[in-house]
């Protein structure tokens, strides 16, 4: 029995796990991989969440967001010195690597198979750690989300897993950051199936739970079971309140478009050098933070005192407009950051307002502001997103108010089916792909093809021999019984060619090939034969069908990574029928 090797057994063990990946029923890898993503991705939001809190800590008196304590002359420069260190550093950069936020993840995840550079990864952590630092009008939630998807899809890409597979594991990188971000587990799953994957399975589901549960623990041990918002106990008065729920939900839907609609219109100045566009950004959310300091930076502690109630009517319309603009600006000019974590604020803002002139106008049956402020935050997150199921589960886990389950409901359905239906308007990501004119890769077909592997379904009954074989060879050939037969020859084409046709064949053989024995040529017999191209070992059945259609091929063959793929051992055979037999299933 010959002894293996220790080495040797292991890559052999993970060749099986690889293999098993390719299911679409792999449900335990996935979960195990769903475990390692979710503490890998807890660590590096935890590395995140420092590197902006201890600088900021230090930077600022009293606590970290305390912003508006620095100098008048301050709010103008820190974010314009943070401008024009980003904006050199990009403009040193080459484009591709300049590409980051949570639109770069559908990209990447829909069109490139979830395969995320590395290189634009370390780009976003220091580019949105850089502007959070120095107070640029923007959330760190987005960058959470591209800096999950990438360390998982890095770790995926590093263990040669199955393209199909990346899927999940990007789901389980994004739930697992979001839920580091806000200490949200259930939004964080609800969020990488309702804004990324945009499909619910159960292989994919569970092991996403399994990522977004580390991913929070993980943080809970460094930062512990921290609240975001200080929210006193607060329910709906009663059924009179909610014709004017039904208006708020219109007003929320309003400045969600407004909030849309501006990033859109300022995508024209993305001809000119990403250099000038973030320094303008910087230098016009300076000069609005001379007047709203508030706008700087995350922005959670003015939340907190809009909850509170601390905050005029004047004063809250008023930082709502500002922090829109500068947002708006500053992500469209390509300033590093998220777009979440300033959308809550907004909200917060418009909803204290609401609260404001409810409690005024119907003091007796309107109920208090910071009520209205968590619907405000809960619809305008719905709305701009078009995720209003994580936008509810956000808000419930992050206050821990499950009296406001009810009317969150109520106001996001209301908000998002106005933003959608009356103003057009699919969701920020979707939005702004569509504005910069990339498309998604979609479809029922392609979401069915892209969750199964190649090595899942491809037909391993087959022999290879070169172009021509001796006749008292030819029947070797089908000793096993095989289905196909492989015709290939070093740095030639292959082909593929029935063992049903070649049997056919030599049961019928001329007398001159019987007397004189000489050798058959498999490319001239009277046979049906395929052109055969290679797909990797780690291609979905979606790209194998692209490459059937790209290549105009009749068959692929399996080609064993990583190695040359005309000279690489063929694992398995994917025909047209193999692809149609999955999407019927």
């Amino acid at each position: 029995m010959q002894k293996v090797s220790l080495k040797q057994y292991t890559l052999n063990k993970l060749d099986d796990f690889r293999h098993r990946l390719a299911y679409i029923d792999a449900l335990p890898q996935l979960t195990f991989l769903g475990f390692i993503i979710g503490l890998t991705v807890g660590l590096v939001i935890t590395l995140f969440r420092v590197m902006i809190n201890w600088p900021l800590a230090q930077l600022l008196p009293i606590h970290g967001e305390n912003f508006e304590a620095l100098s008048r002359e301050w709010h103008f420069l820190l974010p314009v010195i943070g401008a024009i260190i980003i904006g050199v550093s990009m403009q040193l950069l080459p484009a591709k690597y300049r590409e980051v936020s949570v639109g770069h993840v559908l990209t990447r995840l829909h069109n490139f198979q979830g395969r995320m550079p590395g290189a634009n990864f370390i780009v976003q952590f220091i580019g949105a750690t850089i502007s959070l630092i120095t107070g640029q009008s923007v959330g760190r939630e987005g960058p959470a989300v591209h800096l999950g998807a990438s360390a998982a899809s890095i770790v995926g890409q590093w263990m040669n897993l199955p393209n199909n597979s990346l899927r999940t594991l990007i789901g389980c990188g994004v739930a697992a950051a979001i839920a580091a971000s806000f200490n949200t587990p259930v939004a964080g799953v609800i969020f990488a199936l309702e804004v990324l994957l945009i499909e619910y399975t159960i292989a994919g589901f569970i092991p996403i739970i399994m990522a977004s549960v580390c991913g929070s623990v993980v943080t809970r041990i460094f930062f512990g079971e921290e609240l975001f918002f200080s929210i006193p106990v607060m329910q709906m008065q009663g059924l009179l309140e909610i014709p004017f729920m039904v208006f708020g939900g219109l007003v929320i839907a309003l400045f969600a478009t407004l909030y849309m609609r501006l990033q859109f219109t300022f995508n024209y100045l993305q001809k000119y050098p990403i250099s000038l566009r973030i320094i303008a950004a910087g230098i016009a959310t300076g000069s609005i933070a001379l007047f709203y300091p508030q706008i700087l930076g995350l922005g959670y502690d003015t939340l907190n005192q809009v909850i509170d109630g601390q905050l005029s009517l004047n004063l809250l319309l008023m930082i709502a407009g500002a922090k829109l603009l500068a947002t708006s600006f500053s992500i469209s000019m390509g300033v590093p950051g998220g777009l979440i974590g300033p959308q809550l604020l907004i909200g917060a803002c418009i909803g204290g307002a609401l609260g404001i002139v409810g409690n005024t106008l119907f003091p007796d049956s309107t109920s208090n502001t910071g009520f209205y402020v968590l619907l405000g935050m809960a619809a305008m997150m719905g709305a701009v997103l078009n995720a209003p199921l994580a936008a509810l589960m956000a808000v419930l886990e992050m206050t821990y108010t499950p009296g406001v389950i009810f009317p969150s409901m109520l106001i996001i359905v209301i908000a998002c089916v106005i933003t959608r239906q009356l103003f057009r308007c699919d969701g920020i990501f979707l939005e702004q792909l569509k504005k910069n004119g990339t498309s998604l890769t979609s479809g029922p077909a392609h979401q069915t093809l892209s969750r199964i592997g190649v090595r899942s379904v491809m037909d391993t009954s087959f022999v290879r021999c070169r172009y021509t074989v001796a006749y008292d060879q030819a029947h070797t050939l089908l000793t096993h019984k095989p289905m196909w037969i492989v015709i290939e020859e070093i740095d030639k084409e292959k082909y593929l060619l029935r063992a049903a046709d070649f049997a056919k064949y030599l049961d019928n053989a001329p007398e001159e090939v019987l007397t004189l024995e000489q050798d058959i040529d498999l490319l001239e017999i009277p046979a049906q034969r395929y052109k055969l191209a290679p797909v990797s070992e780690q291609a979905s059945l979606f790209e194998a069908k692209r490459q059937l259609d790209y290549d105009n091929s009749d068959a692929l063959y399996v080609a064993r990574q990583p190695s040359n793929p005309v000279t690489s051992a063929v694992m398995g055979i994917i025909t047209h029928n193999t692809i149609e037999n999955c999407y019927q299933i």
